[in-house]
């Protein structure tokens, strides 16, 4: 990845080293309020020439608090994560662009998120029964039941 700000270095801490983006190096960076200084270490991290260009980190420079909003921003997460409401959709999304590359003579495997994704399943149980020493076991026959499709597709 190019460094083309030549502010990356290393911190040692307690005899461990860490890859850092010195903004300490960055004339004008220290004027900027803290939240832009974690966008600018964002972009300096991720400069690659393509996403995230040169113009991109001086953009973000020459803009600061006071001009307020610009360009856009290529911010890019360490992860994501979403709830099943969301979530589900977005991974039906990713299994029809999946099925379709093939008609194109593309390799299904390239389709994914460019940043880790994690799902969180979180969704209401019903209670079918209860009261009995096999109420748990019963509820849980149902609650698979019920939503055997969703689970074969979230193993998937």
């Amino acid at each position: 990845m190019p460094d083309s700000f030549q502010t990356r270095s290393t911190l040692e801490v307690a005899g461990k080293h860490y890859e850092i983006f010195n903004l300490a190096r960055l004339p004008g960076a220290e004027r900027l309020p803290y939240s832009l200084k974690i966008l600018l270490e964002n972009l300096l991290r991720h400069e690659d020439g393509e996403s995230v260009t040169h113009n991109d980190v001086e953009a973000l420079l020459a803009r600061g608090a006071a001009n307020g909003p610009g360009s856009e921003l290529a911010y890019r997460p360490a992860r994501v994560l979403m709830q099943d409401f969301t979530g589900i959709p977005a991974l039906v999304d990713l299994a029809a662009m999946r099925a379709a590359i093939p008609a194109l003579s593309g390799n299904p495997a390239s389709v994914n998120p460019l940043q880790p994704a994690e799902l969180v399943i979180d969704h209401s149980l019903q209670v079918d029964k209860f009261g009995g020493d096999d109420a748990l076991d019963l509820n849980k026959r149902i609650e698979f039941q019920r939503n055997r499709e969703r689970y074969e597709f979230l193993k998937w």
